[in-house]
């Protein structure tokens, strides 16, 4: 008597622009597989991608069907990876979008991060003023460190979550260990970017 309760209020109807294309979830969107996920999709999508890692490399049965299984860690990456689908099912949107629809989707976004790259006017072969290049730098500068300490304190936070990762092995704390590791990798890329384009405008 519960469960068509329970199933009926996860699911979320439409797609929106921004949103996680599987579930339709805002909460800590990022790109995976060239295609905006939230958290919760790229954790279970991760621990299925790892049992199949294992499952290739000793080239044992495909996952899916019986949890049958010649060991013990054999069996968990199984059942790990049932569990994460069974979620990602449940979860998933009515009506999965349009792949033209999310990559439009994505255009303003990837033109409003170059709009907002301090870079523009530096890269340019044209002559400015100087008066205009000052003001565009002091600008520019002011952008790039407001930025730079966002970033900053989102890496805090990844740390954080790592250290308090520590010491766990099972499969779902390894994959959410990945998607953090991910994060940062990105975080450290793209504070070094703003690094090289705060040298450009000082």
């Amino acid at each position: 008597m519960d469960s068509p309760t329970a199933t009926s209020t996860v699911r979320i109807a439409r797609w929106t622009p921004g949103a996680c294309v599987w579930c339709g979830s805002t909460d800590s969107i990022e790109m995976y597989r060239n295609e905006p996920r939230c958290g919760q999709c790229r954790e279970h999508e991760a621990i299925i991608d790892e049992a199949k890692h294992f499952i290739g490399m000793y080239g044992l049965r495909p996952l899916g069907g019986t949890l049958a299984s010649e060991d013990e860690e054999e069996r968990e990456y199984r059942v790990t990876a049932r569990d994460a689908r069974e979620v990602l099912n449940r979860i998933r949107l009515e009506k999965l979008p349009d792949p033209a629809a999310v990559r439009k989707a994505l255009r303003p976004r990837a033109a409003a991060a170059v709009a907002a790259a301090p870079t523009s006017a530096s890269a340019s072969g044209k002559a400015t003023p100087k008066k205009s290049q000052a003001g565009v730098s002091s600008v520019d500068l002011i952008e790039l460190q407001s930025r730079g300490q966002k970033l900053l304190e989102q890496l805090a936070s990844i740390d954080e979550k790592i250290a308090a990762l520590d010491g766990s092995s099972g499969l779902p704390a390894r994959a959410r260990l990945k998607d953090l590791n991910s994060q940062r990798t990105s975080v450290m890329g793209t504070l070094g970017a703003l690094e090289k384009a705060r040298r450009r405008t000082s």
